[in-house]
């Protein structure tokens, strides 16, 4: 009995023990919190399709308050707004600035120089019909692309795009005559139409370039713009309202496939890329007293080619990336904003935003609440 009476009183001291380890994980578990700054942390609620009226403008203003990438995309959508209402007439006027920059008029008529970047892909897809409506209505002032994003978009005029699966075994589309890009399919006969169009313009530049020209990649680009005469084309717009469209690896497509064969039959055109370097670069060095901002997508020679550009300014004062890439192996493609700030590419100042999604699915939303709203409400 005395034995079970220990027992007892073991058995006490033991709950007791559970007892105060019980209290101790409720102090870790329920530690009590910091109150949250609401003018600072924006509540999380996602769109309340019950309102039937939400309409497309209700349900991207609450991307921002969604959380993950959608916040990210709301934060993306309040940076290019902000990018379109800059004036330089928010700003006080420098101690060195000239009579016109003093004249309120002109201060409230300067706006912020948007630079727009793109990888080819985006061409291929429909995102084309999203950039040749930005160029068409005098939206951005600088364009850099590369080589697929010039050609894809002249080949388009000439001969269609489809949608195909990304299953599709390169094998049997290679005996189709088929090129595909991810889920799109490019004949191989669209191809053959752009060498058709090109070649007589490669002769004619090659002629002029010994009496009155000197050929940049822009100035190419430009041209062919020029030629295609073809309103769903954006290069035609871009040459229309002397919007300057920068590629450095004009080379590398199908387009430089064209110059190699025009070189063995017809050399002596020559490209100069040196010019438009220092044209590129001037366009960020002299855009003050305007501020600049950036919207990249994708990564590559567009990112890079347009942040380097803006570092030679101490940095663009606006900054959207849309891409999908990581920075886990060091690329620039896959790079955040941040890096960028230590390089001056981007401003310290500034409040870059990186939304990691897919630019076909990211662009559409985020034009249409920024540069397409203010268009519509506007006329």
């Amino acid at each position: 009995m005395a034995g079970d009476g220990g027992g007892g009183e073991g058995g006490k001291g033991k709950a007791g023990c559970n007892t105060e380890a019980l209290e101790g994980v409720r102090d870790i578990l329920f530690k009590p919190s910091e109150p949250l700054d609401e003018s600072r942390h924006t509540r999380i609620a996602g769109a309340d399709f019950n309102d039937a009226s939400l309409g497309l403008a209700g349900l991207l203003s609450s991307f921002a308050s969604t959380g993950f990438q959608a916040s990210h995309l709301g934060d993306a959508i309040d940076v290019v707004n902000q990018m379109l209402d800059w004036r330089l007439s928010h700003e006080k006027p420098s101690e060195d600035c000239g009579e016109a920059e003093l004249d309120p008029k002109h201060r409230g008529s300067v706006k912020c120089k948007i630079f727009l970047g793109f990888t080819s892909n985006l061409v291929s897809s429909g995102i084309r019909d999203v950039i040749r409506f930005l160029v068409q209505h005098n939206m951005v002032d600088v364009i850099v692309t590369t080589a697929g994003g010039i050609e894809e978009d002249l080949i388009k005029c000439l001969a269609p795009t489809y949608r195909g699966d990304f299953s599709l075994p390169g094998t049997l589309l290679r005996s189709k005559g088929l090129n595909r890009i991810g889920n799109l399919l490019l004949p191989n006969d669209n191809y053959c139409r752009f060498e058709k169009w090109i070649m007589p313009l490669l002769d004619q530049m090659l002629l002029e370039q010994s009496s009155k020209n000197v050929w940049t990649p822009s100035k190419v680009i430009s041209r062919l713009g020029k030629e295609i005469n073809d309103e769903s084309s954006y290069l035609y717009w871009a040459h229309k309202n002397n919007i300057h469209v920068y590629c450095p690896a004009l080379t590398d497509g199908s387009i430089g496939d064209m110059l190699f064969c025009h070189a063995v039959h017809n050399p002596g055109l020559i490209i100069d890329i040196v010019q438009d370097v220092r044209l590129m670069n001037g366009e960020a060095i002299h855009a003050t007293p305007r501020k600049t901002g950036v919207i990249i997508l994708g990564g590559g020679l567009p990112k890079h080619h347009i942040c380097n550009a803006n570092m030679l300014r101490n940095g663009a004062d606006y900054a959207v990336y849309i891409n999908t890439a990581q920075e886990f192996d060091g690329s620039d493609s896959g790079a955040h904003p941040d890096e960028a700030v230590s390089w001056g590419k981007i401003n310290g100042s500034a409040k870059p935003v990186k939304v990691h999604c897919d630019a076909t699915i990211a662009f559409p939303l985020l034009v249409a609440a920024t540069f397409a709203h203010k268009f519509h409400g506007a006329n």
